[in-house]
C-alpha cells in the first residue's frame, strides 16, 4: 500500500504525466503497481522522448526510408506510443469500469484556433487508436470547448486542457454536459493548471503582499471544486476534475505540495514522475481539496484588492501555454526533420 493507493482510496485518482520509451518497456507497469491509474502526454513530452533522445532514431530512419513525411513519422510514433501505453493500462480501465486506465495524445496544437479541424483530427485519431480508454486532448480555447461538445456528442473521449480559470472550467463542464444531453456518453476530463498560476502571481505580488505568495494557485482549484460538485450534482455522466501541472516549480515550497494540498473525490492528478517518486516517498494522503473555504476565498480578494486580476493572470498564462506547446511542436517537427535526414 502506497500514498498513491491511499488517495485513490480518498476518491482520486493518481495519474502519470510522462512517457517515453523506456516506460513502456516495463516503467509504467512499475507506476501501474505502485497505484497510479492513468497517463497523460503533451507535445513537449514527446518532444523530449523523441528529439531529445536516439530512442527513436532507428525508428526514424526506417520510416524516413520507407518515404513518410515529417509529419507521418510524428503520427506513427506517437499513435504507436500512446497505444502500446493504453494497452498497458486496459486491465486498470477494466478494474475501474471505465473511469480510469486512460491516455490521452493531444491534436496538433497549431489547430487551437480552429474548431472543425480540431473536431475532425481529434475523430481521427480517436478511430486510428481504436481503444475506449484513450483520450484525446484538446485545449480549451473557445474553439476548443466547442469541439469539446461535438466530440463528446460524437462519443469521442476528451481531456480538455490549458483550463487556468474558473469561468474557463465553468464553460468547458457546461460544453460537456451539453454533449452528454446530445446523446453522448464519452468519458473525459478537465485538466486545470495549478503550478504556473502560482510561478505568474507570486511575482505580482513580490513588492505587494508576500503572505499570499504560494496560495493562490491552491485556493483557485478549491473554488473550481466547488463549482464541479455544483454543475454536477443532478448528472448523471460526470466529467471529473483533473489538477494538471503540478510539478513545484519554487523549490521553496513542498515538492509534494501540489498533490498533498489538492486530494477530493472524484478528481484526479496528474503528476510528473520525480513528483511522484517524492510523493511515494513521504507524501501523505487526506482530503485536503475542502480545508478552509472561507480563506481560499479571503485570499483571492486580497489579492483583488491588491490590483490584481486572477482572470487577466490566466488568460495570459492560456496565451502562453498555447505558444509553449505549439513551440514544443515545432520544435519536434524540426527534430524529426533532421533525423530523418
Amino acid at each position: 500500500m502506497t500514498s498513491i493507493h491511499e488517495t485513490f482510496g480518498l476518491g482520486q485518482s493518481i495519474w502519470l504525466d510522462y512517457i517515453n520509451k523506456a516506460m513502456i518497456a516495463g516503467g509504467l507497469q512499475e507506476w501501474i503497481d505502485l497505484g497510479v491509474t492513468g497517463v497523460t502526454t503533451n507535445p513537449s513530452i514527446f518532444e523530449n522522448a523523441i528529439a531529445k533522445t536516439s530512442d527513436y532514431d532507428e525508428e526514424i530512419k526506417s520510416l524516413a526510408k520507407a518515404g513518410k513525411t515529417s509529419a507521418e513519422i510524428y503520427e506513427v510514433l506517437t499513435l504507436q506510443e500512446v497505444g502500446a501505453a493504453a494497452d498497458i493500462m486496459r486491465p486498470v480501465y477494466d478494474k475501474t469500469n471505465g473511469k480510469d486506465g486512460y491516455v490521452s495524445l493531444e491534436v496538433n496544437p497549431l489547430l487551437a484556433s480552429d474548431m472543425d479541424t480540431t473536431i475532425s483530427e481529434a475523430k481521427r485519431l480517436f478511430a486510428l487508436l481504436n481503444r475506449p480508454n484513450v483520450m484525446i486532448k484538446i485545449p480549451a480555447t473557445p474553439e476548443g470547448i466547442s469541439a469539446l461538445t461535438e466530440c463528446i456528442a460524437g462519443n469521442v473521449n476528451v481531456n480538455s486542457t490549458l483550463i487556468f480559470s474558473k469561468e474557463q472550467y465553468i464553460n468547458v463542464a457546461k460544453a460537456y454536459i451539453e454533449g452528454t444531453k446530445r446523446g453522448g456518453k464519452a468519458a473525459s476530463v478537465a485538466s486545470v493548471f495549478v503550478s504556473r498560476v502560482d510561478t505568474a502571481v507570486d511575482k505580482l505580488l513580490a513588492d505587494k503582499d508576500a503572505s499570499l505568495c504560494g496560495k493562490i494557485a491552491v485556493d483557485g482549484i478549491k473554488l473550481i471544486y466547488q463549482e464541479f460538485k455544483k454543475l454536477f450534482a443532478n448528472e448523471k455522466l460526470i466529467q471529473r476534475p483533473l489538477w494538471a501541472s503540478t510539478g513545484t516549480k519554487n523549490k521553496s515550497y513542498s515538492d509534494v505540495k501540489y498533490v498533498e494540498d489538492l486530494i477530493g473525490a472524484d478528481t484526479v492528478n496528474t503528476v510528473p514522475p520525480v513528483t511522484l517518486e517524492a510523493f511515494v516517498n513521504h507524501g501523505k494522503a487526506a482530503k485536503t481539496l475542502e480545508r478552509n473555504l472561507d480563506g481560499a476565498n479571503e485570499d483571492l480578494k486580497k489579492l483583488a484588492a491588491l490590483g490584481i486580476d486572477i482572470n487577466a493572470v490566466c488568460s495570459k498564462l492560456l496565451e502562453d501555454g498555447l505558444t509553449s506547446f505549439n513551440k514544443a511542436f515545432e520544435s519536434l517537427m524540426s527534430a524529426i526533420e533532421n533525423k530523418a535526414k
